[in-house]
């Protein structure tokens, strides 16, 4: 929704505990996590208009946490699967 954090504990809270773990022993994923993270609180900026920015621009940062989302998401299906 418009003005809503949408971190992935948030999104994910079956894997909260999975998402703190491989963050401490994945680089990647927490590389990841992180680059989403700072997403997300830009993309929330821009809906409350605290940083006013072109729609192209906004629109970008959306695709690009998606994306993000999706890689990071599929990252904790395969570790719990394994797990």
């Amino acid at each position: 929704m418009f003005g809503e954090r949408h971190d992935l504990p948030h999104e994910f809270p079956e894997h909260v505990e999975l998402i703190k773990a491989l963050c401490d022993v994945n680089p990647v994923f927490d590389a990841m996590y992180k680059e989403y993270d700072t997403l997300d609180k830009e993309i929330l900026k821009i809906e409350q208009n605290i940083e006013p920015v072109s729609d192209a621009y906004a629109e970008n940062l959306k695709k690009k946490r998606m994306l993000l989302k999706d890689k990071l998401y599929e990252t904790l299906n395969k570790q719990s699967v394994a797990g």
